[in-house]
């Protein structure tokens, strides 16, 4: 059995139980946070060739700030809550264990009222 299509060979499956890579650390830019001091951390699982495909592990300390999506992004939350507010004026609370979409062209805020943990899956 081959392990490559084409030329280019298939990468291993990821289990997000296998060891984190090494974190990388960030925030929003200044001027989109509107409270707290929302510093981010994530963990790449995997990463498309052509980097529109990626998935890991994100955790965020609270903090609200204004979010412009150019991708669609799926969330599993696994800890802490999350308000996401449109700018249409919809507003959902997301807990530990709830799954939601966030659609390219999405914009409003994400605030995290309890330090947030959750999987990540988006396409550029």
């Amino acid at each position: 059995m081959s392990d490559a299509v084409g030329t280019r060979a298939i990468p291993p499956v990821i289990s997000f139980d296998d060891p984190l890579p090494e974190p990388v650390r960030y925030a929003p830019p200044a001027e989109r946070i509107l409270a707290g001091n929302p510093q981010q951390t994530g963990y790449v699982l995997f990463e498309s060739a052509d980097k529109r495909f990626c998935s890991g592990i994100w955790e965020c300390e609270p903090g609200k700030w204004r979010v412009v999506f150019s991708e669609s992004e799926f969330c599993q939350l696994l800890a802490g809550t999350i308000i996401v507010s449109g700018d249409d004026g919809a507003v959902r609370t997301f807990k530990a264990g709830d799954a939601f979409v966030s659609p390219a062209g999405f914009t409003g805020t994400w605030e995290v009222v309890e330090r947030a943990k959750k999987y990540y899956v988006f396409y550029e």
